[in-house]
């Protein structure tokens, strides 16, 4: 049997595979993020990490399961958390959403000549090194978040590389060493896919995981999530929907454009172009507390937004609660109603949310095709893509059919691809891929539906832009009369 974990947001999940890539069991444990009155930061406790591991390997009966062959560990990023010698977290993880760092993110920029954003990793250990100074010398490591759930497991540093071109987007040792940070305390890096040691009985101790069971190097989730949904083609796109979404386009070539991130793909000889939404389920889940409805079920959220017509009564929802990273890359950019009236109520504010991230996903996506990309077919995962309904929204909005796996847990999926491939079970991590993922179900856009999309979209771009200036006035503080 394969364990695969992946730590998520909101929750931290796991399952049982076999060697087919068939589900034997599941279980999840929630985490929460850590409230903060500075709209900015953005913490989660990196010992509930852990806690989270234990409680699944409990509920999983991992101790008992028979031999496990292989454990790895995906999570969400780029989320940091500064770790003391003996692996005690020395403060609260800065998660993917922490937008804190905007003059750190500015000085590394001019520094490497390419557009760093604040939510990524050395922006966030920058922070750290120019304000917690007597923090940063504790610190042995700086680890992102599946790295340090490794690190419990096996006692073995190291930061997960999917391909070479990632240093740019997490760290490079001239460059560390040029903003006058330590790069011995910064893990080494190892190739995703790769063996990384064994479970220590330390490590056995604090999760539930018997010691001995060899550690695959996982990755960002974002990456496993294109192998569990074979996004390994070119044209063929992965939409990550979760807390945020990521949009993850399979090209035959790299593509230079300041709005979308270009990577080497871990299929070979292809290229990840990609976007990044801030906030899409998180949207829905701030309206659904707002709105006085998070006691009820998603179910009837759902069929809520489904009795109201697509426009939602002509209503738009801008959706940058945390700021909105692509296309825009703007950390002062806001969420905003646009064309409330008396007939609007709760149910098209909730559509008009919820339509609001299938908008942010064709503002990607176009930008992708402006620039010569072909985007042929989206698959979706995680668990916003269960829903039908949202899945219809996202078909109709971006005039593209919406693809759903077999396998509901993708990233989990691409967990156990990477197990494969380090095992010698198949040659590649994407070979493994296209081996053992099935689409499940199909979502055709509605025409009509999109005619009408087509005009709305173009007010929501709009509205962005004559907003722009009132949100960075927003953004400034200004002292108490």
């Amino acid at each position: 049997m394969l364990l695969a974990v992946d730590v998520g947001t909101t929750q931290l999940k796991a399952g049982l595979f076999d060697r087919a890539g068939r589900l034997t069991a599941r279980a999840e444990a929630p985490l929460a993020l850590i409230r903060h009155p500075d709209p900015l930061w953005h913490e989660s406790d990196a010992r509930a990490w852990i806690a989270g591991l234990s409680h699944v390997a409990a509920a999983l009966g991992v101790a008992g399961a028979g031999p496990i062959e292989a454990v790895v560990v995906s999570g969400n990023g780029p989320t940091l958390v500064p770790v003391s010698a003996d692996g005690v977290p020395l403060a609260p993880a800065l998660t993917w959403m922490d937008r804190r760092g905007v003059e750190e993110a500015r000085i590394v920029s001019e520094r490497c000549g390419a557009p760093i954003d604040p939510t990524f990793y050395l922006p966030k250990a920058l922070w750290f090194f120019r304000n917690r100074p007597r923090l940063y010398e504790q610190a042995r490591w700086f680890f992102s978040c599946p790295e340090y759930v490794a690190y419990v497991l096996t006692g073995v540093p190291a930061t997960f590389l999917p391909t070479p071109q990632f240093t740019r987007y997490i760290w490079e040792e001239p460059l560390i060493s040029a903003l006058g940070m330590d790069p011995g305390r910064f893990p080494p890096f190892v190739p995703s896919g790769r063996i990384l040691g064994a479970v220590s009985a330390a490590g056995a101790s604090a999760t539930g995981i018997p010691a001995g069971v060899p550690v695959v190097s996982g990755g960002p989730d974002f990456i496993v999530s294109l192998l569990g949904t074979a996004t390994v083609a070119p044209g063929r796109a992965c939409i990550r929907a979760g807390t945020s979404e990521g949009i993850n386009l399979c090209s035959r070539r790299p593509v230079s454009d300041r709005r979308l991130l270009c990577l080497s793909h871990i299929a070979e000889g292809c290229w990840n172009v990609s976007g990044i939404i801030s906030t899409s389920g998180k949207a829905l889940e701030w309206f659904r507390t707002a709105a006085g409805r998070s006691d009820g079920s998603w179910e009837s959220l759902f069929a809520e937004i489904e009795a109201v017509s697509a426009g939602a009564d002509r209503l738009l929802f801008l959706p940058y609660l945390a700021g909105e990273r692509a296309p825009l890359w703007d950390p002062l950019a806001r969420g905003a109603f646009i064309g409330l009236t008396l007939n609007h109520g709760r149910a098209e504010m909730l559509r008009a949310v919820a339509e609001s991230v299938g908008f942010a996903i064709r503002d990607v996506v176009e930008v992708m095709e402006e620039i010569g990309l072909s985007v042929q077919d989206l698959r979706i995962t995680g668990r916003p893509a269960r829903s039908r309904v949202w899945n219809q929204i996202r078909a109709d909005i971006t005039g593209r059919r919406i693809l759903v796996p077999e396998a509901e847990d993708s990233d989990l999926a691409g967990d156990v691809c990477l197990a494969l491939a380090a095992l010698g079970e198949y040659g590649s991590a994407a070979e493994a891929s296209e081996a053992i993922v099935r689409i499940g179900s199909v979502c055709e856009p509605v025409a009509e539906r999109t005619r009408l999309y087509d005009e709305l979209f173009a007010l929501y771009r709009e509205s962005y832009r004559g907003l722009k200036a009132v949100f960075e006035k927003l953004s400034t503080p200004r002292s108490a009369p």
